[in-house]
């Protein structure tokens, strides 16, 4: 009886984590009004096993806002301790942080509602994620590889004003200028030795 309820549970987690990716995705294509059934089909699941787990729209959008940050948050400490060179670690998590806020944009609009499960998500965004991106900053100054004078809410700022898409102004593009924004970020030594 246990391993059946050790299986179902497993089971369970599974069907979860599919409709927070299929959300995310579905958000990201339509909006965070898109058709539950859109989500249901692209995580493989019935439209009552979304409403199992997110019994409301507001509860979707907040759990797929909440596992975003936890990964994001995760990957910081996850590069932390790869053997990689502080500047690439925080270019990593930076890439990270740019596909968060193009979903973020889908979340816009709830983001904007007045639903009391959904006012405290950007709070949440920054007291999860300027934490992390500051632990990859802290160890690139002590590294020599990135400029003391960077901070975590300045950077994040910068970033998500570099990611606001519009016409002739798109993903590509927003990447090519994050990237430039990073390496001005880096020591002059840092600079230097690139190039």
């Amino acid at each position: 009886m246990a391993e059946s309820t050790g299986a179902r549970q497993a089971g369970v987690e599974r069907n979860r984590e599919a409709l927070l990716s299929a959300a995310a995705a579905v958000f990201v294509e339509q909006g965070v009004q898109a058709p539950i059934r859109d989500i249901a089909s692209r995580a493989g699941v019935g439209v009552g096993t979304v409403y199992r787990h997110f019994p409301s729209r507001a509860e979707l959008v907040t759990s797929v806002y909440r596992h975003q940050l936890d990964e994001c948050r995760a990957l910081a400490t996850s590069l932390l301790q790869e053997p990689v060179a502080s500047t690439v670690a925080l270019s990593r998590w930076v890439d990270a942080f740019v596909e968060f806020l193009v979903t973020k944009h889908g979340l816009g609009v709830a983001l904007q509602s007045q639903d009391p499960s959904l006012i405290s998500l950007h709070r949440l965004m920054l007291d999860q994620l300027v934490p992390a991106c500051a632990s990859l900053i802290d160890a690139g100054v002590t590294a020599g590889e990135i400029d003391p004078g960077v901070t975590a809410h300045t950077l994040m700022r910068a970033v998500g004003n570099l990611c606001i898409l519009g016409a002739h102004y798109g993903q590509a593009e927003a990447r090519d200028m994050v990237a430039r924004l990073l390496v001005g970020c880096r020591t002059n030594n840092e600079t230097r030795g690139d190039a």
